[in-house]
């Protein structure tokens, strides 16, 4: 089992150029914000259940960056539906990380379905990404790294993580900021 903050920092201790990551609700974010804050991080505050859909449209209006979802089990879940829309799109540079600790880590530690046998790598698979695993370990981890530039994707990783709580190191939580600065990433106006 990993550590959520070591797992997130091992990801992207070699980020490679032009990579585009959407950190979703909560503990994701935080931890890509501990990692390493980016101009090329995208964070979501109050947006539950819209980080893959975000990296999926992304993933299609950029083919030439690879996107990098980073989000948990719980709001994978939630967004069952964005995973079948992706499948049926299959941007070849997209790539979902599933930080899953097996619970609602934002609304009180309940259990999730990851820990009652939802297995979303294989849900993945049945909706149509190139490929989906499993890792439990930093080794896992670090053999994902080659697959940030290129994803041959879409793909899904499940990382299982540990479910003690860490501390917060929150991004920015300024929606108008945080947008303007991605765009102005992009070479986008802002707006």
């Amino acid at each position: 089992m990993l550590d959520r903050r070591d797992a997130v920092r091992a990801l992207m201790a070699e980020r490679p150029a032009g990579l585009l990551v959407v950190a979703g609700l909560g503990t994701p974010g935080y931890d890509l914000y501990a990692a390493g804050d980016h101009d090329a991080n995208f964070y979501l505050w109050g947006a539950m259940g819209g980080s893959a859909m975000i990296g999926l449209g992304l993933a299609i209006a950029r083919p030439d960056h690879p996107v990098l979802v980073l989000t948990g089990d719980g709001e994978a879940l939630m967004g069952l539906g964005a995973l079948a829309t992706i499948g049926a799109q299959r941007p070849a540079n997209l790539l979902v990380v599933v930080l899953d600790n097996g619970h609602f880590g934002e609304t009180g530690m309940q259990q999730s379905h990851t820990s009652l046998g939802t297995d979303l790598p294989r849900v993945a698979e049945a909706c149509g990404f190139a490929w989906a695993e499993t890792v439990r370990d930093l080794a896992g981890i670090e053999a994902l790294r080659p697959r940030l530039a290129r994803p041959a994707g879409p793909g899904l990783v499940r990382a299982i993580i540990g479910a003690e709580p860490t501390p917060k190191a929150l991004p920015a939580r300024d929606g108008a900021y945080l947008a303007t600065r991605f765009r102005a990433h992009l070479g986008l106006a802002a707006g």
